[in-house]
């Protein structure tokens, strides 16, 4: 063994109390670092030809970059949709590395047992009957990618034909409706093979809405005479939160034939707290449903679930033949059933903060993000630099620069804001109309949090 790698071994309580130590640091300052700061090129250090050892490296670490790490993970970074990781999840996700389990077989250790557990957990959060079962994927992308899949797999068969085996060409274009979809499907629809063309968007509901109209949607099934499609879904829009009416589009099924795919990356959450939950009624319908784990739950990336009630046709899709790899058996290995093949045990993160905080727990994060989300547009409301574009319907916040603003006048407010530190926000379209989000779902976030980023926002304006 390398003589450096030697001694680390031997020393590692003291580099990991170290290590703790910077981590413990980092999470102390978390509150004053930038939420986001600008990339700045640096020139790549060589490799060293005899490694300095781990503490060193640390040492290093600190120097070149500790101090610039951003709180993207804290309570004021509102861009994209991004949950921080509580301290079970944290908790967790240590050992995760520690234990450095490759969860592909069922078989070799007792961890699947944490994965099927915190798959039942989550049916349990989200109100889903058991006959979803639930595979852990890297994100909500690759679960759209798996669902679509699986939908793909599902078309063929009502042609007799099994795509996993025979491939597109075996079978006629394969259309996908559906509304307002994330950005996701249509990476997904390209890396599937069935392509960006194949999407039909339906109209979405007059005014303010992203939801789909389902007048609309009907003609766009009408248009394939009989012929079965997939159906995409959203619970949640990504500008509004705004939820498709779910519990009507499953009930097409009875007259138009289609697989359902719901995206409910961060809009399951609404199942969490009493008032919001009816947003989310008929999402037990769906064929596949897309959730992540690194947003409102609030577990580390990277995670996501995608629950389906088909699970032959995971095996079809997903089934890697090896000799290594042993027989298809019960519990069917997680091999078999998602894109990877080494796949880390990130349900443990999960696993501990479901069991760290429960429902109760969820749900006060859920509600206390949407009311910050509701405070936060009531001053914007009261200003005459900016405008609110839609209703808050629950954590996302949609808004723009008062008068005429251009996508080059909200991109420059928005690098200011960035550049000043307190508060960091993603830059959006909401029907043409240039804008800006910003996106609640940091168990972190407190009312204070609110003043410091208004006085951002208003230090950003004159700067």
């Amino acid at each position: 063994m390398n003589n450096q790698l030697t001694q680390d071994a031997q020393d590692l309580p003291r580099l990991l109390a170290l290590t703790l130590h910077a981590a413990s640091d980092y999470l102390a300052t978390i509150d004053a670092r930038p939420a986001a700061t600008d990339f700045v090129a640096k020139a790549p250090l060589p490799l060293p030809e005899a490694g300095t050892g781990a503490a060193a490296t640390l040492k290093l670490f600190l120097a070149r970059y500790g101090a610039s790490m951003p709180a993207s993970n804290g309570p004021r970074f509102w861009g994209f949709v991004t949950g921080g990781a509580t301290p079970a999840a944290l908790m967790g996700d240590w050992l995760t590395s520690t234990y450095d389990l490759n969860l592909s077989s069922a078989a070799n250790s007792t961890a699947p047992n944490i994965e099927l557990e915190a798959i039942h957990l989550l049916r349990e959060l989200f109100g889903l009957p058991d006959t979803f079962s639930g595979t852990f994927v890297t994100g909500a992308t690759m679960a759209n990618v798996v669902g679509l899949a699986l939908g793909r797999e599902w078309m063929g068969r009502q042609q007799g034909v099994s795509i996993a085996e025979a491939g597109l060409s075996a079978v006629p274009p394969i259309a996908v409706v559906g509304g307002e979809a994330h950005s996701s499907i249509h990476k997904a629809l390209a890396m599937l093979g069935l392509g960006r063309a194949s999407y039909r968007r339906a109209a979405t509901l007059p005014g303010d809405r992203e939801a789909v109209d389902l007048a609309d949607l009907r003609g766009r099934l009408d248009e394939l005479a009989g012929a079965p499609c997939i159906v995409v879904a959203n619970a949640g829009t990504v500008n509004t939160v705004d939820f498709d009416d779910l519990q009507a589009i499953a009930a097409l099924k009875t007259t138009y034939p289609f697989w359902l795919h719901i995206d409910a990356a961060f809009g399951a959450f609404a199942a969490c707290a009493p008032a919001y939950c009816h947003l989310v009624a008929g999402m037990e319908q769906a064929d596949s449903l897309t959730i992540d784990a690194h947003k409102w739950l609030n577990a580390p990336y990277d995670a996501a679930m995608i629950f389906a009630r088909h699970r032959e046709l995971q095996h079809a899709v997903f089934q890697n033949n090896a000799a290594y790899l042993g027989e298809l058996r019960e519990p069917i290995d997680f091999v078999h059933l998602g894109p990877e093949n080494s796949r880390r045990l990130r349900a443990l993160p999960v696993w501990f903060t479901l069991l760290a905080y429960g429902r109760d727990g969820y749900q006060a994060i859920v509600e206390a993000n949407c009311a910050q989300a509701q405070r936060f547009a009531a001053h914007l409301a009261t200003s005459a630099d900016f405008v609110v574009l839609a209703p808050v319907r629950m954590n996302v916040v949609c808004f723009t620069l008062a008068g005429q603003p251009d996508a080059a006048s909200v991109a420059a407010f928005l690098a200011r804001l960035r550049d000043d530190g307190r508060i960091f926000l993603t830059p959006t379209v909401l029907h043409g109309v240039p804008a800006m989000r910003a996106a609640f779902s940091n168990w972190r976030t407190t009312e204070a949090d609110l003043e410091i980023a208004w006085a951002a926002l208003q230090a950003s304006l004159t700067a």
